[in-house]
């Protein structure tokens, strides 16, 4: 049986202290199966679930041999969405505190070029992105990979639906031919055995989803009309109570139509989808993330790379395109031990559809068995604080909460999530109270500064 001790790695001394004050204590069954092969320079093909692990697989064999000293670039991680780069990046951070002056940058689409190209003058250890922005910088030549040693594909799967499979080797061909080559898909399509073969060296295959926790989900399904899917939604919110939502829609436009549709009915709920600049996307994910919205309404973009780590329930607005997409999709609720509700609205047109997801375990109930709930509502616990000051004025949580329950008079208990980005910070606070804490801290400083504040 293989010890799931980080210990028994060959790692720093540094890096096991930092992972045990991060509270990794014990490897999951990716990181027991991967790690070892990662650390020894194997290529790797890696089937793994979203909330296994994975980023801390890679992340933690890549930085494990990182050369500080060496400031070039020398791992690359592509990922499919700026949400899963962001939220990697941020994974990476953390791990990297064993070592100072680990540069990781975020290359991705939807935001301004430039000052992403006067980043990379000042070079990065590990740069982390989406194909087609590492791709143009590139080719700009403002990002070099003369000196990348790793090569991560985190979530190759989503990456091939998504078209990128040319990007990918454009972005090899600038890259060193000896290479190490990290894959990893939650599903294994042909296409992407016919990648690992066209870019790995005898790649060793790991398997890990039959010995990880399944996630608990209850699966029903629902046949609506068009007309009456939004009141069979707020049915289900009415008659199942969920803390936090994240309701699928195929396309962009009924996701922005369906939270217009849940504000009119005093249920709180933002869009999410491609079509969205980047800071907007930012300012709902973070709303989302520190419970200060209910339901996040979403296109497929955010299937993967959202860090909610407890999700009551998720909503097919609409049949799915495929089964790996309502895989995903679901598996993002019932995590780490907890019970999770996946719901599915098809209408009359799906049928033929829908029985290639009839099984033993999935419930198949009629919508009329709902109750209606008169003057039904859903408002968040916390409303979201902006203060215009981030890493680059160096603030630190410590600095925010002690404003806060310094000058400002607030109970920590009344704090919720607290987010520091480059320039911004977003701290969840109490909805009954957000209004007098915005009055009391515009008359405030912190760290002996004045800074623009405002209610997101």
């Amino acid at each position: 049986m293989k010890t799931t001790n980080f210990s028994s790695l060959n790692l720093t001394s540094q890096m096991i202290k930092n992972l045990d004050e991060l509270g990794y204590k014990e490897m999951t069954p990716i990181q027991t199966e991967a790690l070892p092969l990662i650390i020894k320079g194997e290529d790797l093909i890696a089937q793994a679930k979203t909330g296994s692990g994975k980023t801390a697989a890679f992340g933690i064999g890549l930085l494990n041999k990182l050369d500080v000293k060496k400031f070039r670039v020398q791992s690359l991680i592509l990922c499919p969405t700026r949400e899963l780069a962001d939220q990697v990046a941020k994974e990476l951070r953390r791990i990297a505190r064993f070592a100072h002056n680990v540069k990781i940058l975020t290359l991705c689409g939807g935001v301004a070029f430039g000052p992403q190209f006067g980043s990379l003058k000042h070079q990065a250890h590990v740069i982390v992105g989406t194909p087609g922005r590492v791709l143009k910088h590139l080719k700009k030549e403002s990002l070099k990979l003369q000196d990348m040693d790793t090569l991560v594909l985190d979530e190759a799967d989503r990456m091939l639906d998504m078209g990128f499979i040319q990007e990918i080797q454009e972005v090899l061909s600038f890259a060193p031919s000896e290479r190490q080559i990290l894959l990893f898909s939650a599903t294994y399509p042909d296409e992407i055995m016919t990648l690992s073969k066209s870019i790995q060296k005898d790649a060793i295959t790991i398997k890990t989803k039959s010995l990880e926790i399944k996630n608990k989900i209850t699966e029903r399904f629902y046949e609506v009309h068009p007309s009456s899917k939004v009141q069979a939604l707020v049915n289900i919110f009415s008659n199942f109570k969920p803390k936090n939502v994240i309701v699928f829609c195929n396309t962009k436009i009924e996701c922005d139509e369906l939270a217009s549709s849940l504000n009119s009915k005093d249920i709180d709920a933002l869009a999410l989808h491609g079509d969205m600049e980047q800071y907007d996307r930012n300012d709902v994910l973070v709303q989302f993330a520190n419970n200060s919205c209910c339901v996040l309404v979403a296109t497929d973009v955010a299937a993967r790379g959202l860090d909610i780590k407890e999700l009551s329930m998720v909503v097919n607005y609409s049949l799915p395109h495929s089964q790996e997409t309502y895989t995903h999709r679901i598996g993002r609720t019932g995590r780490a031990g907890a019970e999770g509700l996946a719901f599915t609205f098809y209408e009359v047109y799906d049928n033929s559809d829908v029985d290639e997801y009839k099984n033993d375990i999935r419930l198949f109930e009629e919508i009329s068995n709902l109750k209606t709930t008169v003057d039904f509502r859903m408002r968040p616990e916390f409303a979201t604080l902006v203060i215009e000051g981030g890493k680059k004025d160096k603030l630190r949580v410590g600095d925010i909460l002690g404003a806060l329950t310094g000058d400002v008079g607030l109970n920590a208990l009344k704090i919720g999530k607290i987010d520091i980005y480059e320039r911004q910070s977003y701290v969840a606070i109490d909805g009954k109270l957000i209004d007098n804490v915005l009055a009391k801290l515009q008359k405030s400083k912190i760290k002996k500064r004045k800074f623009s504040t405002w209610i997101l």
